[in-house]
C-alpha cells in the first residue's frame, strides 16, 4: 500500500518540477525528498523518475502514478471534510464569486436564510462573470463560483472542480412594442434585418446570438454592447434593437414596454446556472449550508 506522504511528494514534483522546489514548499531538504521518492519507487515496483542532466523528471509510469496520487489525496481530503461536516455547524468566511443577476435574485435571499440558521457563517460576495469566477475558485482566491452557460454555447468541465446544478431557465426574445400583435413563437429569421443588443463582458452572449441566428439562416447585425439587462430592456423599449434575455433577468425590470416572445426555428434556448467549488472543499459545512439554501 502506498504511503500518502510519499504520494504527496510525487504529486508536488509533477506540479513544481524540481525536488528543491518540492522541499521548499513542504519544509524538507531536497535530499529528504529524494530519499522518500526512492522508497516510493520500491513500493510501486516501477521506475518513477529518470535523470536528465542535473535534474530529474517523471517517467511515463511516474506521471500515471502522479495522476492517481492527485485523485487519492483529493478523495482523502473530501472524506475528512465530509466526516467533519457531519459534526460541525457552518462557521467562518465563505467567499462567493457571482454574476449580478443571480446575486440579486437568488444569492442574497439564500445568504439571509443561511445567516438566520447559522449566525457564525459570513458570506462575502465578489461580483464576477463566469470565466473570472471559475478562475478565482480554481486558483484558490474564492470558495464558490456561480457560473452559467447557454445551451448553444456550452462550457467544458473544469478538472478538479465539482459542479452543482442550480437553475435551468428559458431564454426569450425581447422586442419593441411594434411586435405586440405578433403571437408567439416568433420565427427568428424574421429578425434578420433588426439591430441586435448583446452583452459586453464575455463572449457567451455573442456566441448565443451568432449561433442561434446562424441556425435561422442569417448573421445578426450586432450594434449595441451593454452589461445590464435593465438597460437592455430600456433600449429595446426605445426601439434601438432586439436581444435575448434569460427569464431570471426579467424580475428586476418593468417589462410592460417590451414584447417578450419565444424564438422559433431553433432548438429551445436555455441558460443553465451552476455552483462550482474545488472538490477538496465540496463537502465542507459552509459550502453545504449555502448550497442547500440556493437549491
Amino acid at each position: 500500500m502506498f504511503d500518502l506522504a510519499r504520494l504527496r511528494l510525487l504529486r508536488e514534483l509533477a506540479h513544481r518540477g524540481t525536488m528543491t522546489a518540492v522541499g521548499a514548499a513542504l519544509g524538507q531538504t531536497s535530499s529528504a525528498v529524494s530519499q522518500q521518492l526512492a522508497i516510493l519507487e520500491r513500493e510501486a515496483r516501477a521506475k518513477l523518475l529518470e535523470r536528465v542532466g542535473r535534474r530529474v523528471r517523471l517517467t511515463a509510469e511516474g506521471e500515471r502514478l502522479a495522476l492517481h496520487a492527485d485523485a487519492i489525496l483529493q478523495a482523502v481530503v473530501a472524506a475528512e471534510q465530509d466526516l467533519k461536516g457531519a459534526k460541525e455547524k457552518p462557521k467562518g468566511v465563505l467567499e462567493v464569486c457571482c454574476f449580478p443577476t443571480f446575486a440579486k435574485a437568488r444569492l442574497l435571499p439564500a445568504i439571509a436564510r443561511a445567516r438566520a440558521r447559522y449566525p457564525e457563517l459570513r458570506v462575502v460576495i465578489h461580483e464576477q462573470e463566469s470565466a473570472d469566477a471559475i478562475a478565482a475558485v480554481r486558483d484558490g482566491r474564492c470558495h464558490l463560483a456561480i457560473s452559467f452557460a447557454y445551451s448553444l454555447a456550452p462550457q467544458p468541465d473544469v478538472p478538479g472542480l465539482v459542479s452543482h446544478p442550480l437553475i435551468d431557465e428559458p431564454v426569450v426574445l425581447a422586442l419593441p412594442k411594434r411586435w405586440r400583435r405578433e403571437r408567439q413563437p416568433i420565427a427568428l429569421k424574421r429578425l434578420a434585418r433588426e439591430d441586435w443588443i448583446i452583452g459586453s463582458r464575455q463572449t457567451d452572449d455573442r456566441q448565443l446570438a451568432e449561433r442561434a441566428c446562424a441556425l435561422a439562416g442569417f448573421a445578426p447585425r450586432m450594434i449595441h454592447t451593454i452589461d445590464d439587462y435593465d438597460l437592455m430592456l430600456r433600449m429595446v423599449a426605445a426601439g434601438l434593437g432586439v436581444g435575448f434575455v434569460p427569464e431570471l433577468a426579467l424580475g428586476f425590470s418593468d417589462t410592460r414596454a417590451v414584447v417578450l416572445r419565444t424564438p422559433n426555428g431553433v432548438p429551445p434556448l436555455r441558460r443553465r446556472i451552476h455552483a462550482l467549488t474545488r472538490s477538496t472543499i465540496a463537502a465542507s459545512p459552509m459550502v453545504r449550508a449555502l448550497l442547500s439554501e440556493l437549491r
